[in-house]
């Protein structure tokens, strides 16, 4: 069976508490799956279609499942996320989602709930998508 998979997301904005400690736990962690922020400041940070910033008022608290390679990565990600802020959620294993589905979780300095999940072997089109403006509305 073949997916094509659109960008159903276009972006992910996660509102902390405590940017620093969040800076802190989404670097090791993304830094574990092979990734790094594609943008920083001050006042926030970002990886991709990720963007945080500390709230104003009430933080977020979602569930947020990054893709991993392999079967290592979910384990990195984990490893990382404990050693870095993150609480224990489930630690790596397989789940009874749908057979092949390599999964841990860990809650991020505000609560949310991160997940890195393999899904098992598969061929892809491409490793990422190139999104250039045409100018035109």
């Amino acid at each position: 069976m073949h997916h094509h998979l659109g960008r159903l997301i276009d972006h992910i904005h996660l509102r902390v508490a405590d940017l620093e400690a969040s800076r802190m736990f989404y670097r090791a962690v993304l830094q574990a799956m092979g990734r790094s922020f594609t943008s920083e400041s001050p006042r926030h940070f970002a990886c991709d279609e990720l963007w945080v910033d500390r709230a104003d008022g009430p933080v977020s608290r979602v569930h947020l499942a990054f893709q991993a390679r392999d079967l290592d990565t979910v384990r990195a990600f984990h490893a990382a996320a404990l050693a870095h802020g993150g609480r224990e959620n489930g630690g790596p294993g397989e789940r009874s989602y749908h057979p092949g589905y390599y999964a841990a979780f860990a809650f991020d300095p505000d609560g949310n709930n991160i997940e890195a999940v393999f899904h098992g072997p598969a061929k892809r089109s491409a490793d990422s998508v190139l999104v250039e403006p045409t100018g035109e509305a």
